[in-house]
C-alpha cells in the first residue's frame, strides 16, 4: 500500500510542542525502513487566525527549520524547490512536501512567495476559517471573497509554481480564484457537502470545476466533515463520501488529506496505522485495486508529476 497524503497538521504540534515528528503521540508515523511501501506525506505548518502576521511568518519560520532537522534526523526526503515529486516518491521510503496552511504566513509580502518557493513550500492554502490579506474563510458570514492583496498573491504562486490549495476558503473565494486562476488548484482536505452539509466541504459544483482544471481534492478524516451527526461518524463514512465524489467524475481526482493530527477523528480511526484497514476496507466493497491506487497515491503523484513539468517548461 503506497501512499501520498496531501495534509496534516504533525509538524504544527511538533513545533508548539518541541516534540519530534515521529513522537508516540502522533496520528502520523513515518514507515518503517523495511516496508515495500512508501509514503509522500504533506507536512503543513497551520497558522491560526489570532495570529498577528508577524507571528505567523516567525511560525513558517520556525516550522521550515524543525521540518528540516526532523527530516534528516528520521531519514525523511524533504523536496526541495526543483525535486521532482515520482523520483522523489519512487526513490525513498518516506519523503515530505513542506505546505502551508493559512496565507497569513505571507504577512502582507508578496516576495515572500519567492522565499516560500525557494525554500521547497509546494502548496499554500490560501485562508483558514477567518480572514486574512487574502481574502474570506468558509466561517465569514459575508466574505469579501478574494482582496486586490490576494489576486496578486494567486499570480504569484502561480508564477513561482506554488500549488493554490481552496480548502477553508469561502463560496466567494472559491469562485473568485477560479476566475482568474490560470494553473489546476487542489483542496487538499475537504469532503462532499452534499453528503455532509458543512460549509467546509466542496459543493457538487466546486467539484466539477475543479475536476475541469485538472485539479485534485484530498479526502478529509475529521468527524464534522465526515458525517452530519459527527458523533456518529465513522471509517465507512469514507466510502459515502468517495462513493459521491465519484459519481460526479472525480475517479481521476480524488486522493486523501487526511488532517491527521489536526482533526477528531472518528473512534474508528487510529492515525496513520488504520490507512490499511481503509484500504481493506475498500476492497471489501468491491473497489478495484487499480481505482483503489488511485485515490491512495497514483492520482496525486500524476497531479504533482504534471505540476512539475509545467513548472520546468
Amino acid at each position: 500500500m503506497h501512499l501520498i497524503d496531501l495534509h496534516c497538521d504533525t509538524l504544527y504540534k511538533s513545533v508548539i510542542n518541541n516534540i519530534s515528528l515521529n513522537e508516540s503521540s502522533m496520528d502520523v508515523k513515518p514507515l518503517s525502513e523495511d516496508t515495500d511501501f512508501h509514503k509522500l506525506q504533506c507536512y503543513a505548518i497551520w497558522m491560526p487566525d489570532d495570529l498577528s502576521g508577524d507571528d505567523s511568518e516567525n511560525l513558517f519560520y520556525k516550522a521550515y527549520n524543525m521540518l528540516v532537522s526532523e527530516a534528516q534526523r528520521l531519514n525523511i526526503k524533504l523536496a526541495g524547490k526543483n525535486d521532482c515529486c515520482r523520483s522523489q516518491f519512487i526513490n525513498n521510503i518516506n519523503s515530505a512536501y513542506f505546505t502551508v496552511e493559512n496565507g497569513s504566513a505571507l504577512n502582507g509580502k508578496i516576495e515572500n512567495i519567492k522565499k516560500f518557493a525557494d525554500m521547497g513550500v509546494k502548496i499554500i492554502t490560501l485562508t483558514w476559517n477567518g480572514s486574512n490579506d487574502i481574502g474570506d474563510g468558509a466561517k465569514v458570514h459575508k466574505s469579501r471573497g478574494l482582496t486586490k492583496f490576494g489576486k496578486t498573491v494567486v499570480s504569484e504562486m502561480e508564477r513561482e509554481s506554488i500549488v493554490i490549495d481552496i480548502s477553508h476558503a469561502s463560496d466567494k473565494l472559491f469562485y473568485d480564484v477560479m476566475d482568474i486562476a490560470t494553473k489546476p488548484v487542489i483542496a487538499t482536505h475537504s469532503n462532499s457537502r452534499y453528503i455532509t452539509n458543512n460549509l467546509r466541504n466542496l459543493t457538487d459544483d466546486q467539484v466539477k470545476i475543479i475536476i475541469n482544471c485538472g485539479g485534485i481534492i484530498g479526502l478529509n478524516f475529521h468527524n464534522e466533515f465526515l458525517n452530519n451527526n459527527s458523533d456518529k461518524a465513522n471509517m465507512f463514512d469514507i466510502i459515502k463520501h468517495t462513493e459521491h465524489f465519484l459519481s460526479i467524475g472525480a475517479e481521476n481526482n480524488l486522493c486523501f488529506g487526511s488532517d491527521f493530527d489536526g482533526c477528531t477523528l472518528p473512534n474508528s480511526i487510529k492515525g496513520s496505522e488504520s490507512m490499511d484497514e481503509i484500504y481493506e476496507m475498500f476492497l471489501r466493497h468491491n473497489y478495484k485495486e487499480s481505482v483503489i491506487n488511485k485515490i491512495f497515491y497514483g492520482n496525486a503523484l500524476k497531479f504533482f508529476e504534471n505540476f512539475d513539468i509545467r513548472r520546468i517548461m
